[in-house]
């Protein structure tokens, strides 16, 4: 997918974010010294271990908090600025790890109409984004069911409509799929690749299953607060021990290969896929 000559979604300039005093007294850098930029319409994926700043940095992308030091811009917005919190909010939606948290309505539609009410939407372009968010989701059927009738795959797509109702250009996913078992993970993942390939919607995902990320367009590795690698997926994931040592996996085929090639096989370190390494071993 070629997506050069865009404009940047998002800036992040050389951030610095610290918590104020942990249970010693100290403070806690958070994040130290990030800088990247994301282009409109690019999958970005952005892993590191718990207390590596990931979900910080996802917080500051949606102006919940703010640098300590430097700039996050947002469609060239300074997060910094007051009077753009609610335009950045509304350009960059977020979704959470529990979707159980996003849902506060009891019936899924009035759910999904909730954001796009609180804009002052009018009632009529309220429907109409309601069922396009719906459909978008593969979830029109469930449009008059309980949210809490829903599987919670189901539940995380519903709460994914409830963002896209707002018309976002950019969606943050911050570990959408830790709470869901593997059908749940799938139906989302599919969800959130669709957005991309189809709506050219910029998608920022926070993860830590490493296969979810294997067609991302770019991949940021942080660790204790700074970016340590970033690039393509394979460039990033052929360097499995790297990522050991910094306490990450990478995606299941990727080791594999990492294996036979210690065990003196010669097969590439760029095998990201069963499709790739089926066609590896059959040659």
């Amino acid at each position: 997918m070629t997506k050069e000559n865009k404009d940047k979604m998002v800036e992040v300039k050389d951030v610095y974010f610290t918590y104020p005093h942990n249970n010693e007294n100290e403070a806690v850098i958070a994040l130290n010294g990030v800088s990247f930029t994301i282009e409109k319409g690019e999958f970005v994926g952005i892993i590191g271990h718990n207390g590596s700043g990931k979900s910080t940095l996802s917080k500051l992308l949606n102006a919940i908090i703010f640098p300590t030091k430097g700039d996050v811009i947002v469609s060239g917005l300074n997060t910094k600025d007051q009077e753009n919190l609610w335009t950045i909010r509304q350009t960059a939606g977020m979704v959470f790890q529990n979707p159980d948290n996003q849902l506060v309505a009891t019936i899924v539609e009035e759910d999904v109409a909730f954001g796009p009410e609180n804009l002052g939407v009018p009632p009529l372009e309220i429907r109409e984004r309601v069922d396009k968010a719906l459909a978008i989701v593969e979830m029109q059927a469930y449009a008059h069911q309980k949210p809490h009738q829903l599987s919670g795959g189901q539940k995380q797509r519903i709460a994914i409509a409830g963002i896209l109702a707002m018309e976002p250009e950019c969606i943050i996913f911050d570990e959408p799929t830790a709470m869901l078992d593997p059908s749940g993970r799938r139906e989302v993942m599919d969800t959130i690749k669709r957005l991309n390939r189809d709506k050219d919607m910029t998608v920022i995902h926070i993860t830590h299953f490493m296969e979810e990320i294997v067609d991302a367009d770019r991949i940021i590795v942080l660790d204790q607060g700074k970016i340590v690698l970033e690039g393509k997926p394979r460039a990033i994931f052929r360097q499995v021990k790297k990522l050991k040592e910094i306490g990450l996996d990478v995606p299941q085929m990727t080791e594999l290969a990492d294996g036979l090639r210690d065990a003196g096989m010669q097969i590439a370190d760029d095998i990201l896929s069963i499709e790739e390494m089926v066609n590896a071993l059959c040659q």
